[in-house]
């Protein structure tokens, strides 16, 4: 039987980077993964002569050499950041409303407010007031929350408390009068999963502040690079890794973890695991819910789980440009009410808004030479998929991706014309590949009760710990980083005992 200091269940960002940090220290540590290869959604497939990129649109928290961010940190802490090339994008993104206002916003806050100033005149004073309380809060919610200030206090952090639980919609409405500026300034809702209504104020500040202060960047070799350098890393560090592995059963003894047993049989002994899978799925499946203490039960069930995606994956045969493609993120919207475009999410509707990410516009090497290619990308439940007969599910996929090409369409007319190679994904096929409870990519609905300001990273079963979109923000940078934070909290305990 193999004993080990810690277990990590799941290979995606999370458990990628506690794996790393425990090795790194000198732990013994298993890291089992379901898939072949690591990544979760950080990684790539093939179809033809492309390697489609899955899930990242845009890195944030990089930052440049003259002004680092805090994941550059984090990556050259691990010894990964040489071995990586990464491509700033130049812009934000582009916003196009189809027949209607098109913009394309720089990263750099005084160009947002003279590019918005320019297309809104009277309202050009309140995008630099708007902009402002962006920076302000996010200053206070850095210097108050993230480097835990003891002395934290209203007084001391009044914008921080005034704004953190209101809604983006309220706020936005505070300072201005046109909905597409609104519609404009809120289109990272996206990147959350909830709508302007629902989204707290908080995600939208730090989201805008992260991309303009340290710029969105693309990877060189996409995800998959990343995540194949984080796994060597923790190869050479003495980490050991079982892929096509999956975790059956985590046994509690006395409500303190004893082991984790393996699809295949294995059972491997330890008082530490770190979970990178669904919450859901760790408690209900792996522990079970006859053992789980009833606080984390009633945790769960107060909870919803959140948006998957509906994604096309396309290889052209020409270049962005042939495509009328200038901007690596381009949001399409044809409706200013983002309530009715969250509500389509339900069901099997044509959306009304996507997102389009061609990465060769940043970095022109991504595709074979004169080739390019996009992901088609929107929000979806999974529910209307469960109801979808099985015999009925390609015709039902395939129309909906076609729906899809139609809206993007729209503003690139001669998109469907240059498809060389296209692959759909709906939220079934991303629950198949993650693991996860309705494929959600941001984990739980992203509400003000579930933001990562009231979850934790450890159970009330000693020993069991969590990592990734489940217990913090979803996004890149969010479970890279709460991959090394578990992972210190659980040396940290060892430590102690």
């Amino acid at each position: 039987m193999a004993v080990y200091d810690v277990v990590v269940i799941g290979a995606g960002n999370g458990g990628l980077t506690a794996a790393l940090t425990l090795a790194r220290a000198g732990r013994k540590v298993a890291l089992l993964e379901r898939h072949n290869v690591p990544g979760g959604c950080a990684t790539s497939f093939v179809r033809g002569r492309f390697e489609f990129e899955v899930a990242l649109h845009q890195l944030s928290g990089m930052g440049t050499e003259r002004m680092p961010g805090p994941l550059r940190g984090i990556l050259s802490e691990f010894g990964v950041l040489d071995k990586l090339e990464f491509v700033e994008m130049e812009n934000l993104y582009r916003v196009v409303f189809p027949g209607g206002i098109d913009v394309t916003l720089p990263t750099d806050r005084q160009g947002i407010v003279e590019v918005l100033g320019g297309l809104f005149p009277k309202e050009k004073d309140a995008v630099a007031s708007f902009l402002d309380l962006v920076y302000t809060y996010s200053l206070e919610m850095v210097q108050g929350v993230f480097f835990r200030d003891p002395l934290i206090s209203k007084e001391k952090y009044p914008t921080f408390f005034r704004y953190t639980f209101r809604n983006v919609e309220d706020v936005l409405d505070e300072f201005f009068t046109d909905p597409y500026l609104k519609a404009i300034l809120s289109v990272y809702w996206g990147y959350t999963g909830v709508p302007p209504r629902l989204m707290p104020f908080s995600d939208l500040a730090v989201i805008l502040w992260a991309y303009i202060e340290f710029k969105p960047f693309h990877l060189k070799g996409g995800s998959q690079a990343l995540s194949n350098a984080l796994l060597d890393a923790y190869l050479k560090a003495g980490g050991e890794a079982r892929f096509n592995c999956a975790a059956r059963s985590i046994e509690v003894e006395g409500g303190r973890v004893r082991a984790v047993v393996t699809e295949h049989g294995d059972r491997l002994e330890t008082s530490y695991v770190i979970s990178n899978a669904s919450t859901v799925h760790t408690y209900l499946d792996l522990v079970g819910s006859h053992r789980l203490p009833q606080d984390d039960l009633l945790k769960i069930k107060g909870r919803t789980v959140g948006p998957s995606a509906f994604t096309v994956y396309m290889g052209f045969d020409c270049t962005p440009e042939e495509l009328g493609v200038f901007e690596t993120s381009n949001f399409i919207v044809a409706t200013i009410d983002m309530d009715s475009a969250s509500e389509k999410m339900r069901t099997l509707e044509p959306q009304d808004w996507a997102m389009f990410s061609c990465y060769d516009v940043s970095d022109p090497d991504f595709s074979p030479p004169g080739t390019c290619q996009g992901a088609l990308v929107c929000l979806q439940y999974a529910d209307p998929w469960y109801r979808v007969e099985p015999h009925a599910y390609a015709e039902t996929k395939y129309r909906y991706a076609d729906a899809m090409i139609s809206l993007a369409e729209r503003v690139f007319p001669n998109l469907r014309a240059h498809i060389e190679e296209c692959e759909a994904a709906s939220p079934l096929t991303h629950m198949r590949y993650l693991g996860h409870p309705g494929g959600a990519i941001y984990g739980f609905d992203q509400y003000a009760k579930d933001s990562a300001f009231f979850l934790t990273n450890q159970s009330s079963i000693e020993g069991l710990y969590h990592a990734g979109s489940w217990v913090t923000g979803g996004g890149f940078q969010p479970t890279l980083t709460s991959g090394r934070s578990t992972a210190h909290a659980v040396l940290k305990a060892i430590k102690g005992r």
